[in-house]
């Protein structure tokens, strides 16, 4: 879905879209979105420059980082984003150097008058999503032994594990305690 800059002649304009999960299938993501996408943001232009001010709303699907089963996250993202077009930054196509200028740093930037605004939104949900996403704080996750997911079921498997490098020196020890010196 592309936001189209031409049609944008105000120096502020409101704009509101929706997007729904099926628009986000056909790529490849370490999430799945289940709701659609809610997009409200100002759109500040200044001649061919524009600035993005909003907030995202949806829900994404993410497997447990310990059991490894889907659960949903609320995703709320707020952003404010500068657009350069493209020759502005240098890209001219031709072999002259420009000076990159420090606010171009943080700028992204557009070509043929648009803004792709499925991956502004992929950016934002990548942004918030969490380092280590757990289904619930107090996951137990899969048991290394057997697999089994703990949170539902219970198992036998021992789940001390002693190194094997360590065992001389174990042996040590016990014949130590047996010594009366």
């Amino acid at each position: 879905m592309l936001l189209d800059l031409s049609h944008i002649r105000q120096a502020e304009t409101e704009v509101k879209r929706r997007l729904t999960p099926e628009d986000f299938a056909a790529r490849d993501h370490a999430f799945r979105v289940v709701s659609p996408a809610e997009l409200a943001m100002t759109v500040h232009k200044d001649s061919d420059r524009f600035r993005l001010v909003g907030t995202l709303e949806t829900a994404i699907e993410l497997g447990c980082s310990r059991c490894l089963e889907p659960f949903t996250v609320p995703v709320r993202a707020a952003f404010d984003l500068r657009y350069l077009p493209l020759t502005q930054a240098g890209h001219t196509g031709g072999d002259a150097e420009d000076e990159v200028e420090e606010d171009d740093l943080n700028a992204s930037f557009y070509r043929d008058d648009a803004i792709d605004l499925a991956q502004l939104i992929e950016e934002q949900i990548y942004l918030a999503l969490p380092m280590k996403p757990l289904c619930k704080p107090d996951c137990l996750g899969l048991c290394p032994q057997c697999g089994v997911n703990r949170n539902l079921e219970t198992c036998s498997c021992q789940t001390v594990w002693e190194d094997p490098r360590l065992s001389g020196l174990k042996a040590l020890i016990t014949e130590r305690k047996n010594d009366d010196a």
